[in-house]
C-alpha cells in the first residue's frame, strides 16, 4: 500500500468524506493476541503504519511519545525478562505459568511499544500529552486494520512492573517522565473475532444548557 503525506506547509483537505472509513469504525474490533499468527507487517508496512499512528493531535506539535519495536529474537528475549520478573514477584508459580509468560511476546509477529513521553517543563499540560500518547494507539489499532491486519493494544502486568521497566530505559527526571502507553500486537487472525458489549450512547451522553 502507498501514500504520499503532505509535506510541511502544504494544504490540506479539511475533512475526507469516506464510506469505508466509517465502516471501518462502525466494525472495529481488537482481535485478541493470542488468536494472532504469521504474516505480521513487512519492515516498510510497519514504518508506514507508524508515520499513520504519529498523525495523532497533538498540541503544540510536542510529539510525547516514542516507539519501541518487538519483533523476531528481540520478542523472545523480552520474554526471557518476563519470565525472570514473574518468577521473582510469584516464586510459587507453576512452571507452565512461567513459560506462558516467557510466550507473552510471541502471540503475534510484531508488538509495537507505545512510550508516553511528556515533557514536564512543556507549557502543554501534562494530561493533554497523555492524551496524544493514547491517540497514537489508536490510530495504530485502525491503521493496522485498513492495511489487513489484525491488532490489540494491551497493557498487562509487565506495563508496569520497575523490574521489567528497567529493561526499557524510560526515562524519569524533571525533564521527561515515561511510562508505557500500551503494547500494541500487530499481526493476522487465526479466526475472526466475535463482537463484544457496546454502551448505549445515549446512557453516556448530555446536552449543556
Amino acid at each position: 500500500m502507498e501514500f504520499e503525506p503532505p509535506v510541511f506547509g502544504e494544504a490540506t483537505p479539511p475533512c475526507h468524506p469516506s464510506e469505508e472509513t466509517l465502516r471501518l469504525l462502525s466494525q472495529r474490533r481488537s482481535t485478541a493476541a493470542d488468536l494472532m499468527g504469521a504474516p505480521g507487517p513487512t519492515p516498510l508496512e510497519l514504518r508506514q503504519l507508524l508515520q499513520l499512528a504519529a498523525r495523532a493531535p497533538d498540541h503544540r506539535c510536542v510529539a510525547p511519545y516514542r516507539f519501541i519495536i518487538f519483533e523476531g529474537e528481540g520478542r523472545a528475549n523480552f520474554g526471557g525478562i518476563l519470565a525472570d520478573a514473574y518468577k521473582i514477584n510469584d516464586p510459587q508459580a507453576t512452571p507452565e505459568r512461567i513459560e506462558k509468560e516467557r510466550a507473552r511476546f510471541m502471540r503475534a509477529p510484531v508488538v509495537v511499544g507505545v512510550v508516553s513521553s511528556v515533557r514536564l517543563s512543556h507549557r502543554t499540560p501534562e494530561w493533554e500529552q497523555i492524551l496524544t500518547a493514547g491517540a497514537v494507539c489508536q490510530n495504530l489499532l485502525i491503521a493496522a486494520n485498513a492495511f489487513g491486519f489484525a491488532a490489540q493494544w494491551l497493557t498487562e502486568w509487565y506495563a508496569f512492573d520497575p523490574a521489567v521497566l528497567t529493561h526499557l530505559n524510560l526515562s524519569d527526571d524533571d525533564e521527561i517522565r515515561e511510562r508505557i502507553a500500551g503494547f500494541v500486537y500487530l499481526g493476522s487472525a487465526n479466526e475472526p473475532p466475535k463482537e463484544r458489549a457496546r454502551p448505549d450512547v445515549e446512557n453516556i451522553t448530555s446536552t449543556y444548557k
